[in-house]
Parts: C-alpha cells; structure tokens; sequence
C-alpha cells in the first residue's frame, strides 16, 4: 500500500514546519525546519535549534516532501488565457495578429475572468509570482488586480503607456500622469505591485522611452519592454530608428537598474555591454524560443558576465518545472554542443533563477526561503518513482520534477492550493465560464492565423502525398 501523506490541508502559522528537505538559499538541506509569522518566515534553522527556541509550538512533520521557495515568472500576458493554442505553429510577430486584435476586445469582466484563469494556472504550475507585461486592452487594470488578489497569486501589474500609434503622436501629458497614478494606485495592496511598460520601444518617442523609464527609477518599480525578440523586430527597428531595439534604449536613456527587458535573445557584443553597464536585467523565455522565436538568448553567458536573469514563461505554459527543463536544454542545444560544455548551467543555476534571482529582478522580497522573506513556498512531493533514488536534488528538480508532485501552495503564508486546486473557491465553475466565454471573444475578434488547426494541417499534408486523383471515372 502507498504511503498516504497529510490527507487534509493545513495552515502554515504557529507551527514548526519540518520537511524531509528544504531549499535553502545555498542549496537542499535536510534535518531543517521553519516557523512562519504574519506570511513571513519568522524563523528558519536546523529543527532541533527551533524545537529550542520554541518549546511551544507543534512540530508538523512532512516526511518525504520538499519545502521550496514559489517560483517567480518574470515575463507573462495574463491576459492572452483565452487565446492559447490558437498560436501554435504560428510564426513570429503574433502580437499583430492574435493578441492585439484578440485583447483588443475585452471589458473589465473579460479581463477579470482570463486573468483569474492564468492566474490559477500559474499556482498550479508552481508559480507564486508572475510579471505581466501589460494588457494592451483599453480598460480593465483594477479588474485584472482583482482577479489575481482572489486568486492569492503575488503579481506584478504593467501598464501600458506608449505614446506612438501608427504615425500618430500622442500627447505624453495624460499619458505620464495616467502612469504615475498607476504606480500610486497599488502602494497598500501586498500582493499587487505597479510597473510601466512600453511593449517594444519602436512604439515610442525617445522622450517617452526616457520619461516612463525615469517614472519607474522614481518609484523604486520596473520599466518592462520587450527587446530582440525576433528577427524581424530587429530589422523593423534598424529600419524605423537607424538602431537596434537595445541600442534604441541605450540611446533613448531608458537603460538602468529599473529596466528589465524580455527575451533579448539576438544580442551583439555591444548589447550585452549595454545591459551589464547599466545593470538592467533580462527575462530569459526559453519556451518562446522555442514555440516561436529565431534564437535563444545567451542567457549563461550573460549571467556569468554579471547580468541579472530571471525565467520567463511570456505566457506559453504556466509549467515552472518544464520551464526550467526548457532553460537548461535550450541552452545546451543552442549554446553549449557547439563547445563541448555538457554542464550547461550545472543544474543549480536554472533552479537559482527560477526562484531566488527571479524575485530580485522583480524586485520582491521572495523567492528564498530566509527570516524575513515572504512566505511563498511549495510542498513537492519527493517519493515518486521519478526521483528515486535521488542522488543530485537540484539537477533533478530541473530535468525529472513534475507539476503533479506539487502538493500545497502557499502565498503570503496563507494556504492557496492544495493538490492542485483552491481551497476557497469553485475554480470549476471559472473554467465552464470561460469555455463559454472565450468562443464567443475569438470568433468576433479579426484574428488572423498563417498555420492551420491540426486537424487542417494532417489533411493537407495527407492529401499532398496521395498526389492528384488517377480516378479516370471507370470505378465509379
């Protein structure tokens, strides 16, 4: 018979936890134990000099479990749920032909509903925090910062503020003063913190790259953009601005501390120079690449030459131990065969900026599991046949660890999913509401698909290699 673990949730406060392992800051340890306060860690230590400590307090003991930080996501479009696979097989640049005519058509309650939807994905996946990139739907912020406070899921909310549509020009006036209200909106939310975005900077005067960039420096926040991307966003910007997207905000001034750009994955040299001399950080999207992109961003070689790196999932599959699998063999495939290095990271480093380098690109006080961090952190369940025996924790969390071994998901020390679902609401009932919604936003949307549905795809390609009809009409 299996062995049937703690069969009912339970809450984090005025216990001593005491895993089989925990994921400390400088890699698993056994024979350790916690105390959480208030959704902090109040205290974190062997379990012996704890039980000291606090004579007190019940020991909950978790044999064959790990405790390890949340995972942070730092580049995701909450509000692209609804539209999925509708972009597999598609090529690059499907911002102009699915997000934006598809986002482009949802209210304050569309937005609500989608965003509950990934943000429930996003725990499911292990994911404790998650940056969004900013909505390109007109209205709708608060309702999305809403759905993602119910949800208990701890967010980094962008808003939009380019001041270029098409040749127009918009007046940065009502545009910057939208912006610092944005970031004033949140300062009471725990969970919420405000963020501006430009989606790419050719979309933008350089005064409005300087000036929304500069908001964020101010506000102690972070100024989002997308950079190197693909290919042909490259291209269109040595076309458009004489330079590339990276040198485009080198010149503009929007580098610094605050900037933090997703995927830059075609990078010259002098790029990389230009983010490390300003200590702007990158949001490595190994999935994208992969998905849709042209490249995959240096992202070893930018961290050993001291840029700051998070992991990104730009809202393809809210899965942190796939994204993780993906970063490290992305890496390998396109980095690491050419040089014979077979290390590629060493396992630690993806799980390293899968957590704890996540949350301080973000600028959040989590992603580790140290006194006086937020109390985000997951319960995985280490007995399954996948990981055992298990020789190499950390590697193996990278390469063998599921999202079904996840057990419990805690945000702000408050218990949020057990086994995969909420605690205190009907995530049920959300689905059959979107199912029914998201039709009906995707039909009257002008999405426009280059690659058919599979279904389309297996029979034209069936009919290809028949080749022409010999059917002369004798057997008719």
């Amino acid at each position: 018979m299996n062995k049937q673990y703690d069969s009912e949730p339970f809450e984090a406060d005025d216990l001593i936890l005491a895993p089989e392992w925990v994921l400390l800051p400088d890699g698993p340890a056994r024979h350790q134990a916690l105390r959480v306060i208030d959704g902090r860690f109040a205290d974190v230590g062997p379990l012996k000099a704890l039980q000291e400590r606090h004579p007190g307090l019940e020991v909950k003991r978790l044999d064959g479990q790990l405790l390890m930080p949340g995972f942070v996501d730092t580049h995701h479009h909450l509000s692209q749920t609804f539209g999925k696979s509708l972009v597999f097989g598609e090529p690059s640049e499907i911002f102009r032909r699915v997000w934006v005519p598809m986002e482009s058509g949802l209210d304050e309650s569309l937005l609500y509903l989608t965003t509950k939807l990934a943000a429930l994905e996003a725990l499911r996946g292990g994911f404790t925090t998650v940056c969004d990139a900013g909505t390109r739907a007109e209205t709708g912020l608060r309702s999305m910062a809403t759905a993602c406070d119910e949800v208990g899921l701890r967010t980094v909310l962008g808003l939009v503020c380019n001041d270029r549509r098409g040749q127009e020009v918009l007046d940065a006036g009502p545009l910057l003063k939208k912006a610092e209200q944005h970031l004033a909106d949140w300062q009471s939310n725990p969970l919420v913190t405000p963020s501006l975005a430009i989606p790419i900077p050719e979309i933008a005067t350089d005064d409005m790259l300087r000036a929304v960039s500069a908001l964020c420096a101010e506000a102690g926040t972070l100024f989002q953009t997308h950079a190197n991307e693909h290919l042909v966003a490259v291209e269109r910007s040595l076309e458009q601005c004489g330079l590339r997207p990276v040198e485009h905000l080198h010149r503009a001034g929007a580098l610094g501390p605050q900037a933090l750009l997703a995927h830059a994955t075609l990078l010259t040299p002098g790029e990389i120079a230009m983010i490390r001399d300003s200590d702007a950080a990158v949001s490595y999207n190994p999935v994208a690449s992969a998905w849709k992109g042209n490249a995959v961003a240096q992202a070893e070689l930018m961290r050993t030459f001291g840029v700051r790196l998070g992991l990104g999932t730009d809202g393809t599959r809210s899965d942190a131990f796939r994204l993780m699998d993906y970063a490290e063999a992305a890496q390998r495939f396109a980095h690491g065969l050419a040089v014979g290095d077979s290390s590629c990271g060493g396992g630690w480093s993806w799980l390293e900026m899968a957590t704890r380098e996540g949350a301080q690109v973000l600028g959040l006080e989590t992603g580790e599991i140290a006194v006086g961090k937020a109390a985000d952190f997951l319960l995985v369940d280490l007995r399954v046949p996948e990981m055992t025996p298990s020789w190499d924790l950390s590697w193996e969390l990278v390469r063998l660890a599921n999202r079904d071994q996840i057990q419990a998901v805690y945000v702000a020390g408050r218990l949020r999913l057990w086994q995969g679902w909420p605690v205190d609401w009907d995530a049920h009932a959300l689905m059959q509401q979107v199912d029914e919604l998201a039709r009906a936003v995707v039909d009257r949307s002008p999405i426009h698909k280059i690659h058919p549905f599979s279904q389309a795809h297996r029979e034209a390609r069936t009919a290809t290699r028949r080749g022409p009809s010999t059917d002369n009409g004798n057997n008719a």
